[in-house]
């Protein structure tokens, strides 16, 4: 599977961003699908997961509420909206493919395919 994450940039605190991930090499809908972010030193973490039916999906307690993801199986893409970002959102985006289609799975050794990021940076 090739991931690929697109629509990061730069914008201001409570402003919305939408993230996409595109997804080849094998039929989407087969694979459940996360995002994970990652900001200059520290860690990778998750931030919300989707199911691949789309019916059910898991965030991270710092994004609930504000971020919806999503999936169009007959796009095989999936997306990240982001509402009232905050200047602690800023972080590269990373999409990834869940080991077993677990989407309840949070750590990043848990994903066996990932996307090459897209940046987000968030101003106050």
């Amino acid at each position: 599977v090739q991931l690929q994450a697109s629509g990061g940039g730069l914008v201001q605190a409570g402003d919305s961003l939408r993230l996409s991930c595109a997804a080849s090499g094998r039929t989407s809908s087969d694979d459940a699908m996360g995002w994970f972010r990652q900001a200059p030193g520290k860690n990778r973490e998750f931030v919300a997961s989707i199911s691949a039916s789309g019916r059910i999906s898991v965030y991270a307690d710092s994004v609930k509420g504000r971020f919806t993801i999503s999936r169009d199986n007959t796009r095989n893409a999936a997306y990240l909206q982001m509402n009232s970002l905050k200047p602690e959102d800023t972080a590269v985006y990373y999409c990834a493919v869940p080991e077993k289609g677990n989407i309840y799975n949070k750590r990043p050794v848990d994903y066996e395919y990932w996307g090459q990021g897209t940046q987000v940076t968030v101003s106050s």
